[in-house]
């Protein structure tokens, strides 16, 4: 991989609020992410998605501007824009042409500091909202994931940002409004900002706009324990989605890389072992992947098979031997594949403002500083078999979670 120069600036505001920056001079380009601590963890129990709902009517109008004219704003400065609520986040995303990267963030400071939330478009953002959780019902790999997160990980953290329907259809302007009043803070906020920008000008601009955001008290929400690891969800279809989990550890842990590197071996290309085993030699499903997710302090292996009511056992028992045998250790040709994707992919970031502005932001998060991409290629770098299969020796692949869904259960294999 091409080594880069790379340079991360960092300001902590008085009010909590953290910019991380990373100067790329030789794009055009400039992005910027805000991680909001406003995820659905902070749903009330009777009122699962309204923080998502709340990102939707805060987008309709803020400051100065009613929601055309903000639409309009951030159409004439070509900001590409992207919103999203997880379950520790709401992310604010926005890229453009370097020049125009102040007059974003201005505006994007209206809408953190002065949404309007307005009442005439409460019925029109809850129909959006609606939509959007209509589209997973519909889509059967989407469900089977979602229920599976929840039967993973502890209640809060494996809640889906996108709620229940009657939550959705209750919710009030009010509520709302005291949910971005309680969620939308600077402290615990994080800015992250890629691309061609001058420091000294991007720092004191920040400190113009956001500096006397006022700060709010806020509590981590309470924990409960998560259902029972094993459900099948009753659907009408000729298609059996299986989704199987097991814990694995977190980015900020010290052996991630190679926690991710074993799940890479698993799935990411057409030599990965799930694509081969399951879908390619034996012909069982016409979908499956793993991938590492992970939260900051906890986290997860996440795998999905699509396949035929007729093949579905076969495939769960398939895939779970294919997931066990994972712990006998991997490849050198295995992590030489790994390790040219994940380059490639390293190498990408570089040509990406928005890719890094939100890999800053989410460093920032979870380790307290930034690594730089010829830090994340030392890494990579030093993988070996021996090291990830120590791992794999210490953390084997177990205690699975497991939800079908489709007109049959499965029997979970012991």
């Amino acid at each position: 991989m091409r080594q880069v120069t790379q340079t991360i600036h960092t300001h902590s505001l008085g009010n909590g609020l953290v910019l991380v920056a990373e100067p790329i001079p030789s794009l055009e380009s400039a992005a910027f992410s805000f991680l909001i601590p406003a995820g659905c963890c902070s749903d009330p129990p009777d009122r699962h998605g309204l923080t998502a709902f709340t990102c939707e009517m805060a987008l309709r109008g803020a400051g100065p501007r009613d929601n055309r004219a903000f639409v309009e704003a951030l159409e004439n400065l070509g900001v590409e824009r992207h919103e999203s609520v997880s379950v520790e986040h709401t992310v604010l995303a926005g890229a453009s042409l370097a020049s125009h990267l102040p007059d974003a963030l201005t505006l994007y400071s209206d809408l953190l500091r002065a949404p309007h939330l307005p009442p005439v478009e409460l019925e029109a953002g809850r129909m959006v909202v609606l939509q959007e959780l209509r589209a997973i019902e519909d889509e059967p790999s989407q469900k089977v994931m979602m229920e599976l997160r929840r039967r993973q990980f502890p209640d809060p953290w494996g809640r889906s940002s996108q709620g229940e329907r009657d939550a959705l259809e209750a919710i009030t302007i009010d509520e709302i409004r005291e949910q971005y009043r309680k969620l939308y803070r600077p402290n615990g906020t994080i800015l992250g900002v890629a691309g061609r920008f001058d420091w000294p000008q991007l720092k004191d601009h920040v400190e113009r706009v956001l500096g006397d955001w006022k700060t709010v008290a806020f509590q981590r929400p309470q924990e409960s324990k998560a259902p029972q690891k094993h459900a099948h969800v009753a659907f009408e279809s000729n298609q059996t989605q299986i989704g199987i989990a097991y814990e694995s550890i977190p980015y900020r842990h010290p052996d991630y890389f190679r926690a991710w590197g074993s799940v890479g071996v698993l799935s990411g290309g057409m030599s990965s072992r799930l694509f081969t085993e399951v879908r390619e030699r034996r012909g069982l499903c016409y979908s499956v992947y793993a991938s590492l997710q992970t939260q900051r302090e906890r986290a997860g292996v996440f795998c999905y098979a699509g396949t035929s009511e007729r093949r579905a056992q076969e495939t769960l028992d398939v895939t779970i031997a294919e997931l066990s045998r994972l712990a006998e250790g991997i490849e050198a040709a295995e992590l030489d594949r790994l390790k040219a994707r994940i380059k490639s992919g390293l190498i990408m970031q570089q040509e990406s403002s928005s890719a890094r502005s939100s890999a800053v932001a989410r460093d920032w998060y979870h380790l307290g500083h930034v690594r730089t991409l010829d830090e994340l290629g030392r890494l990579v770098d030093e993988l070996s078999c021996d090291s990830i299969n120590s791992f794999l020796s210490e953390h084997p692949p177990r205690d699975f979670a497991v939800v079908t869904l489709g007109s049959s259960p499965l029997q979970v294999p012991a």
